[in-house]
Parts: C-alpha cells; structure tokens; sequence
C-alpha cells in the first residue's frame, strides 16, 4: 500500500517489533543478574525486579498492538467460519469496533492509573514514579487503535510482506538458491 498512513502504521508497527523484542531481551539479561547477584555474590540487587515487571507491562501491550495488526492474537472462529459469507463480514466489522472500544477504554482508563500513581515512586527506585510502570497501558492501547481504524479503512495488512517478515524472507531465501 501507497497510502499515507499505512506507511506510517508500516514504520509504528516496526517501532512496536523493536521495542517489544528489546524489552524481552533486557528481562533476559537483569533477571539472571538479579538470580546471580543474590545467590552468588550475596548481595540482592534491588533494581531487577521493579524494572523487569516495567519491561513485561511494555512488551506485552506494545507487542499486542503488534501482534494485532498481523493478525496473530488468539481468534475463536469455530462458530462465524459456519456463518454465510455476508454474517461473517458483519462479525468482522463487529470485533473491530469492540476493539476500538476496548482500546479506547484501557487508553482512558490507563491513562488515569499513571496520573494517579505519578505522586508515587517504586520503592526499590526512589527516583522512578509508580505511573511510568503503567505508561504502557495507554500507550499501548493507543497504537492498538491506530491498528484497528487502519484495518477498518484500509482492510486487514496481516497477509503483507511488512507483517509476515519470516515467509518473505524464506520466499527471498528459496528464489535466490
């Protein structure tokens, strides 16, 4: 797609990759340095903890809104893939717009649990405000909405090559063998 606005949805679903895929790649390494520095050196590091939890809270929503837009979170269809063509269509615009809804009200929501704890600070980082490790939350669910109205106007983008990186890549790999 030449549009605009998918190929500024293209550039944030990348960002969303990318810092869901950092964010898990630092769990991996400040929780085993939390295991190591408490049962080797002796001396529990405070930090791994608070930090790794922030790390989960981003990669899950950020990775869901990315997970969302290639069409790759968890779908019941045993009962609308029985439905006519015309139903099926009419389910289809139905989830998308309990989605909007459901991404506008976490955003909402969210959004007052960060300022409501921004007064707070994690314990374990005096200097870090409570609301920074739920900023995920509204953040996430917003990109989660931009997913949604691009699927609404422009049609699904989980069958491009953008989303689906590892069936180009083989594609490219086995043409070029």
């Amino acid at each position: 797609m030449s549009h605009p606005f998918v190929r500024l949805m293209d550039h944030l679903y990348h960002a969303c990759i990318w810092v869901a895929g950092l964010s898990i790649l630092a769990m991996s390494l400040i929780i085993p340095w939390g295991v190591f520095s408490r049962y080797v050196l002796g001396t529990g590091s405070h930090w791994p903890e608070p930090i790794s939890i922030m790390l989960m809270v981003v990669f899950t929503f950020v990775g869901a809104a990315a997970s969302y837009r290639a069409g790759g979170h968890i779908a019941v269809a045993m009962l609308t893939e029985r439905l006519p063509a015309t139903l099926q269509g009419l389910c289809a615009k139905l989830v998308d717009l309990l989605m909007a809804a459901i991404s506008i009200f976490v955003a909402w929501y969210g959004m007052d649990l960060v300022l409501a704890t921004m007064g707070q600070t994690v314990a374990e980082l005096p200097s870090m405000p409570v609301g920074y490790t739920y900023l995920a939350l509204p953040v996430g669910s917003m990109i989660t909405l931009l997913f949604v109205i691009e699927r609404i106007v422009f049609g699904s983008q989980h069958m491009r090559p953008i989303v689906r990186f590892d069936e180009h890549h083989e594609e490219h790999a086995e043409g070029g063998a």
